[in-house]
């Protein structure tokens, strides 16, 4: 039985429990008609409470519920010190308010109360940056000579589906360069089960992968994982709900996911991309350094050649289609940075 359900009956109960009452009253006034009238606003009393009721009982309390929701820790723990102090600082001058002539004496107390509660979560709450700065820094205050700071070794870390599936989180897990905890929600760990459990073979085997990956990171010394049940009510799409959990809790979200990117970064959220990270730790080049290429294939214009080096970066030499599967040396000289990553162009250094 659904919460809106058993409200509607409670209130179809009650109302009409009401009604009955408001027309026994009503049929005093004329008596033949008094069971008409307590029957029928009895049945109308239902139907205003089997109709109405949800609208005034459980309907306000999933919106302020959804609106909590959308606010992060930080403000939710702002607000409630705003109201505490403001709060205190009422009850302060509510004595001597009260000793002010009528009605004076009894207004003001009241007004007080609102107006400092009010103005102590406005504040609190604009200043929220500062006072989480603040208690950082408090927490971050350990033995100098000590490890790491609060914040980097307390850092969680949202795991997109994408990420887990591509595979290199567990290689960059095992290395230390992720510090903090990577936090798996269960809808990012049900959408890559029903991946794993699709009849296409290539995502089913896509999704079997990240489950691979999932169980080597779970045994990982190095990292802290942690699978956890919270969720978003009212969104439906994983990545909107990633987007929402990760502006809740302060965090990033780790992906390599082109639209989740965007889609976070215009909502302030820190993303940290794994393709990017990729491409800054290639090698880097510079026009007119010396270097040997393994040339592996032709290239796209007359008389060039591809190689790669050592992180995949691609390599196109000038007639280079005469040396290929030969190891030679050669100059770069240019390098271009494209959507999908470096490319270098160079000529070979040996005689022809």
């Amino acid at each position: 039985m659904s919460t809106d359900f058993f409200f509607r009956l409670f209130g179809m109960v009650i109302f009409a429990i009401l009604g009955a009452y408001a027309g026994n009253w009503l049929g005093r006034l004329n008596p033949d008609l008094q069971l008409m009238y307590t029957v029928s606003i009895s049945l109308v009393g239902a139907l205003f409470g089997l109709i109405l009721t949800p609208y005034f009982t459980t309907r306000p309390i999933r919106s302020l519920s959804a609106l909590l929701g959308r606010l992060s820790a930080e403000t939710l723990f702002s607000g409630l010190i705003g109201l505490v102090i403001g709060l205190l600082t009422a009850a302060l001058l509510s004595f001597p308010l009260s000793m002010l002539p009528p009605p004076f004496g009894k207004i003001l107390p009241f007004i007080g109360v609102l107006l400092f509660g009010y103005f102590g979560v406005a504040i609190f709450v604009m200043r929220q940056t500062d006072i989480a700065n603040i208690l950082g820094g408090l927490g971050s205050h350990r033995e100098e000579s000590g490890g790491n700071s609060w914040t980097q070794t307390n850092r969680t870390i949202l795991l997109d589906t994408s990420v887990i599936i591509d595979g290199r989180v567990a290689d960059i897990a095992k290395t230390g360069f992720l510090p903090g905890t990577l936090l798996i929600p269960r809808f990012v760990l049900n959408e890559l089960q029903y991946i794993a459990d699709s009849p296409d073979g290539l995502r089913r085997a896509r999704g079997r992968r990240g489950m691979e990956v999932l169980a080597e990171l779970q045994k990982a010394t190095s990292v802290v994982v942690r699978i956890s049940d919270i969720d978003v009510d009212g969104v439906r799409e994983v990545d909107d709900k990633l987007v929402i959990l990760a502006r809740q809790l302060k965090c990033p979200i780790l992906t390599n996911d082109y639209n989740l990117n965007r889609i976070a970064e215009l909502q302030g959220v820190l993303i940290l991309n794994i393709n990017e990270l990729a491409n800054s730790v290639k090698s880097v080049v510079l026009p007119g350094e010396l270097m040997e290429v393994n040339v592996l294939q032709e290239g796209k214009e007359v008389n060039q050649g591809v190689g790669y080096m050592e992180d995949g970066t691609m390599v196109v030499v000038e007639n280079g289609n005469k040396h290929l599967g030969k190891v030679i040396p050669v100059t770069v000289t240019k390098v271009l940075q494209t959507a999908a990553g470096r490319m270098i162009f160079a000529k070979p250094e040996i005689k022809e």
